[in-house]
């Protein structure tokens, strides 16, 4: 069971403990609406029938990288942004989980994190129905298992992804050389997640990026994968940290970006 946050977990700021913080949730939702809308057009833009880009570039693995870099940087920029300096910019229900497991974030701010994640993410997958027969063609980027891929395999694909994704973000928020780079490393991550592991179960990592898309294509084949697979990477993730196999490293804030004096220590 995660230990409680502690009462001064950054710059001396006493943390805001035992309430909800509502305006947090909202520009958590708002940011994983952004990712949502703006990382799945991209997918669209690449990979749905009849796209420039699809025609433009035919190799599907480059194409691959290529969509991933992009989704990465458009998780970066609202990461930077006025939004993620609000909420800390998780955008995943799994790096909220991730957070809460490492003591950093209240359960009741966990779960309201998780709810705006949700929402945002269906109301970002919404305007995508713009894309009309090109979005139809990826069903508006929702994920699913590769053709031919066992369920255990594409479940094991996003233990995997989810692994990855947690342990690059606390690794990086660890130590203050590196923490102010963490959005960044967030296109190179997912340029090689969705190049090498997206063939499997399509690279989600978050379960909220794969619930919108899939409200809106109807298409929930196999969600259960997207549902658990990442959070129980999240898991394996941090329990490797606490292991102190690849050294030790202290997670001091629920936040991917905007560290200053000024914002809320944590959640």
């Amino acid at each position: 069971m995660p230990s409680s946050p502690p009462d001064r977990p950054l710059h001396g700021a006493p943390a805001p403990r035992n309430r909800l913080h509502p305006g947090l949730y909202l520009a958590e939702a708002a940011g994983t609406a952004l990712l949502v809308l703006s990382g799945l057009s991209v997918v669209i833009a690449f990979f749905g029938s009849g796209t420039p880009l699809a025609a433009w570039w035919p190799d599907a693995a480059l194409r691959r990288a290529m969509a991933g870099a992009c989704f990465g940087t458009c998780g970066a920029l609202i990461t930077i942004s006025p939004l993620g300096k609000i909420s800390g910019a998780h955008l995943n229900p799994t790096m909220s989980f991730a957070f809460w497991l490492e003591g950093r974030l209240a359960w009741r701010d966990a779960l309201g994190y998780v709810i705006a994640q949700c929402l945002g993410a269906i109301a970002g997958a919404v305007p995508l129905l713009l894309w009309g027969s090109f979005g139809a063609s990826v069903n508006y980027g929702a994920t699913l298992p590769g053709a031919g891929v066992a369920p255990s395999l594409a479940f094991a694909g996003e233990v995997f992804a989810g692994f990855a994704l947690a342990l690059t973000v606390l690794m990086m928020v660890a130590h203050r050389r590196t923490r102010r780079f963490t959005p960044w490393t967030m296109p190179l991550l997912f340029a090689w997640l969705v190049w090498w592991e997206a063939p499997l179960s399509g690279a989600s990592a978050n379960p909220a990026r794969s619930l919108g898309p899939a409200l809106i294509s109807a298409h929930w084949s196999g969600f259960w994968i997207y549902a658990l697979g990442p959070p129980l990477g999240a898991v394996l993730a941090i329990a490797l940290l606490r292991l102190e196999v690849i050294g030790r490293h202290h997670v001091p804030v629920a936040r991917l970006f905007h560290f200053g004096p000024d914002t809320v220590p944590f959640a």
